[in-house]
């Protein structure tokens, strides 16, 4: 048998699904990737049964089971790995390609889904909908004195500043419906570009912190930001801001967020994503006040999980054609 694994001499190499039910738990199919060859698809694996499961496959799909370089080391039939995610953090990309293993990833699919979750954790802050609902809900405009009545200061979006951290896809998705909303636009991105949409502005990191009404984070996480939101940013901030992070949890010193909750030091928070998930039930942030935390769904409405698997399939079929696509360990 040749070692090539696009020979089609070749037997079809074994794909398998490592953790699979997140992107699809059961709304959508898997026949397009099923229809490429020898496939097992598992919900959920747990660390100790990762190698097991995966000894044989010639194929791994991944979203946040870890592959460290221990494991890529005990897989020998291992020779293509797609990260069922944008983010490939949990991959040691560097063992991979020195085991000649290209790892893809799928960058594009949940742009305008994040970017809807980020104005959707805005317009909360802003008028803060479930609440009222909530007492509507539990009889209380039934029994008003009033023909209304609000908890909160309600805020009208026009004519504030949207600060953005990260001024990529989503980060520019974002910048357009703020425009929308007659928002005055910052944008910081540690990449440099010249390529600025009308009614945005570029800024640096303490003129975001300090200008913005609203802070809202679209970066990826690297050594150099890790905990960026910290203490300090955090007491520049007007005290009738909010902040928002649809992006990486690790960005933001949660402890140091919540105090500044609690101080009022800032308005409010709204996030879908944190440090360690699932959450330690000790979190500061899930008992904060005027703290709104979501179970990290930003990425997952169908019509973003439908291109998830969609472009998966195409980096698998793009693989077995010898060409493989989004690689991202330079393969």
């Amino acid at each position: 048998m040749t070692d090539d694994p696009h020979s089609p001499t070749r037997e079809p190499l074994h794909i398998v699904v490592l953790d699979g039910y997140t992107l699809n738990p059961g709304d959508l199919t898997w026949a397009p990737l099923e229809a490429m060859g020898p496939c097992t698809i598992y919900e959920h694996t747990a660390p100790p049964d990762v190698v097991a499961r995966a000894r044989d496959a010639g194929i791994v799909l991944t979203n946040k089971t870890v592959l460290s370089a221990a494991t890529l080391q005990a897989l020998p039939a291992l020779r293509y790995i797609t990260v069922l995610a944008t983010g490939y953090n949990i991959v040691d990309v560097a063992a991979a390609k020195a085991r000649g293993v290209p790892v893809s990833n799928v960058p594009t699919y949940g742009t305008e889904s994040v970017a809807q979750m980020t104005f959707t954790h805005i317009l909360n802050l802003a008028q803060h909908v479930g609440h009222h609902s909530r007492t509507v809900a539990h009889g209380r405009w039934c029994s008003s004195r009033d023909f209304c009545y609000w908890d909160m200061p309600l805020v009208e979006l026009a004519g504030l500043t949207l600060g953005i951290v990260g001024f990529g896809r989503i980060g520019r998705a974002v910048a357009r419906i703020g425009l929308g909303f007659g928002m005055r636009v910052l944008a910081y991105d540690a990449v440099k570009s010249q390529d600025v949409p009308p009614g945005c502005t570029l800024a640096n990191l303490d003129e975001i912190f300090r200008q913005s009404d609203v802070v809202s984070l679209h970066c990826p996480l690297t050594a150099e930001n890790a905990a960026m939101v910290n203490a300090e940013r955090l007491a520049v901030m007007k005290p009738t801001a909010f902040l928002i992070n649809t992006s990486r949890g690790p960005l933001i010193d949660e402890q140091a967020l919540a105090r500044a909750l609690q101080t009022g030091q800032i308005a409010g928070a709204g996030l879908d994503v944190l440090a360690t998930e699932p959450p330690r039930p000790d979190n500061p942030l899930l008992t904060a006040p005027n703290c709104y935390v979501t179970p990290h769904i930003a990425w997952a409405t169908r019509a973003a999980r439908q291109r998830l698997l969609d472009v998966t399939v195409q980096n698998v079929a793009a693989f077995l054609r010898g060409r493989p696509q989004n690689v991202v360990n330079g393969l």
